[in-house]
């Protein structure tokens, strides 16, 4: 956030610049209507008329050009505030999403999208603007006291009115925000699951649910609108009645012959242009407290990115794994996932994770790869803790299909290429490493299918042997498969089982969640978990021989 303040300050200050030039020039009409009834109407003067006339349009003429220029260098501003935060806020919030996938991912975008708007609204502008307000008032204040004193008990009034509305409403928004975000947060995250509502018939009971949360929303809503709207109301109001008895004071003292004509419409003039700015100002009230709260929650989100700082970049792994009495305990809860695993793997070997449902194995899976990291303990690739390596740089290296399939939308090579640029003669190497090449080729536009958002024109299977391309894209050195299989057919099955062997001849560490045995024949070492522990682990002959021999125990005993 300081690197962009750096970026932005020059701007602003010309931004200022702008805004002091287009308030000067406002003075140019009051000044016109000054002469013209103290001195065009009493001299009868057409020639001093048309030198008014013509020297207030050329100021009107450059206000004009300068007030576009202000207005697009808003423009700039906004562009700018997009570009440097956009990345980071991206990178972070998919960090901080994929360890919590329900931690509300969406909001750093759109606070940066709000404060984009910020820097591009009026409102930024009446920022700017309402300092020139003294000035207008000492202008008034230098055509008579009286007038001046009523002025500055109107601006005292005003900015009495926009720091009410700011007392009484800012908590409202802010929690308005919040409940309306929750709100859309539950119908997107609930869409994702609209085959299982539609097929059990659970939509109106969603609806209902949903319904619930937004006639909160609304009641809230409802509330802060009436005061957003009384306040605007009363701020025009009272911007009308301030105008009109400024110039019912105006016209006792030219009765009085204690002013002028001219000073009366001139000091109009000048005051309500002095209480344009703060008018705006509680008119935008919503967007600058909307901006405020996003300003806030970047500044927090920043410094998380922050902490990470620039890393070295380090050398390609050669694959091996060491597991050091790695522990995980999910936010918000007390009870571990994982206890104390300790593991290593030489490069090249292969690993065959399996066990009950619920023994930790996806938990392991993406401890492995570094998406989350570890409560106590480490993942170690090549020493290095997978964790702390900077993401664009072990990502290469690293081949990854997630036992939930997400596929993005596009073509299938831009899938496998990982949304790089597509390298057709790599893109072939990843499927034929896969054993998915005829599939692929298969499909209707072959590697230029499209799959559709989320992957829904292709089948489960063939999402899943897509994936295991991606993964095998470039040279990876570290495989991690968490139920590959988990929809794959007889001959998918076979193709798996394949690469998996390829892997292990190519030299690559290879992890595997699985439940099948076609896949434990391929792998060098067997980890058996239950319960977040390690109940066996070791050469895979030894471990199935002695899960064979407790199995024939068992029926021993129930015999």
């Amino acid at each position: 956030m300081n690197l962009l303040w750096t970026d932005l300050r020059p701007l602003l200050g010309y931004l200022g610049l702008f805004s002091f030039c287009i308030n000067l020039l406002y003075l140019a009409p009051a000044l016109f209507m000054l002469q013209v009834f103290d001195r065009v109407l009493p001299t009868n003067s057409q020639e001093t008329l048309l030198v008014l006339l013509a020297g207030t349009a050329g100021a009107l003429v450059v206000m004009l050009l300068l007030d576009f220029v202000r207005h697009s260098l808003q423009a700039v501003l906004g562009n700018l505030v997009e570009q440097r935060l956009a990345p980071t806020v991206v990178c972070t919030v998919v960090e901080r999403t994929a360890r919590a996938p329900h931690a509300g991912g969406q909001e750093g975008i759109r606070d940066v999208a709000a404060l984009k708007n910020l820097f591009t609204s009026p409102g930024l502008t009446a920022l700017f603007d309402a300092p020139w307000a003294p000035i207008y008032l000492l202008a008034i204040y230098a055509c008579h006291p009286m007038l001046g004193m009523g002025a500055v008990l109107a601006v005292a009034l005003m900015l009495a009115l926009a720091w009410l509305n700011d007392r009484l409403s800012r908590r409202a928004l802010e929690g308005l925000q919040k409940d309306g975000r929750r709100a859309s947060q539950y119908v997107e995250s609930s869409l994702r699951n609209a085959e299982v509502l539609q097929a059990l018939g659970m939509t109106h009971k969603l609806l209902a649910r949903w319904r619930a949360l937004q006639d909160e929303v609304t009641a809230m809503q409802a509330s802060a609108s009436r005061g957003s709207v009384l306040f605007a109301a009363l701020t025009r109001f009272v911007r009308q009645a301030i105008q009109m008895l400024m110039v019912a004071l105006g016209a006792y003292l030219v009765l009085s012959q204690q002013a002028s004509a001219g000073v009366m419409i001139a000091t109009t003039v000048l005051l309500g242009r002095a209480i344009q700015p703060v008018e705006q100002v509680v008119g935008s009230w919503r967007m600058l407290v909307d901006a405020r709260a996003a300003y806030r929650r970047l500044r927090g989100l920043m410094a998380e990115a922050g902490q990470r700082g620039e890393q070295m970049a380090l050398p390609g792994p050669a694959g091996r794994i060491d597991v050091d009495n790695l522990s995980y305990r999910a936010a918000g809860s007390d009870k571990p996932i994982l206890y104390s695993i300790a593991l290593s793997l030489a490069p090249g070997e292969s690993l065959a994770v399996i066990g009950p449902s619920a023994a930790g194995k996806s938990t392991l899976a993406r401890l492995m790869t570094g998406v989350w990291a570890a409560s106590t303990g480490a993942v170690r690739l090549d020493g290095v803790d997978v964790a702390c390596w900077p993401r664009r740089d072990l990502g290469p290296w690293i081949g990854y299909v997630p036992q939930d399939i997400e596929l993005f939308d596009g073509t299938v090579a831009e899938n496998i290429a990982r949304l790089g640029q597509v390298d057709a003669e790599a893109v072939v190497a990843a499927a034929v490493r896969a054993n998915a090449h005829e599939m692929i080729v298969g499909l209707a536009a072959g590697y230029d299918t499209q799959v559709g958002e989320h992957g829904l024109r292709l089948s489960p299977g063939q999402r899943q042997r897509i994936a295991l391309a991606r993964a095998l894209y470039g040279d990876p050195r570290l495989v991690v498969l968490d139920e590959p299989n988990s929809n794959l057919d007889g001959a998918g099955e076979v193709a798996l089982a394949r690469a998996v062997s390829g892997l292990r001849s190519q030299g690559v560490t290879t992890i595997i969640v699985t439940h099948r045995p076609s896949l434990i024949a391929h792998v060098d070492k067997i980890l058996v978990m239950d319960g977040g522990r390690v109940k066996r682990f070791g050469p895979a002959a030894e471990v199935m021989k002695e899960m064979q021999r407790q199995s024939q125990a068992a029926v021993d005993r129930a015999a």
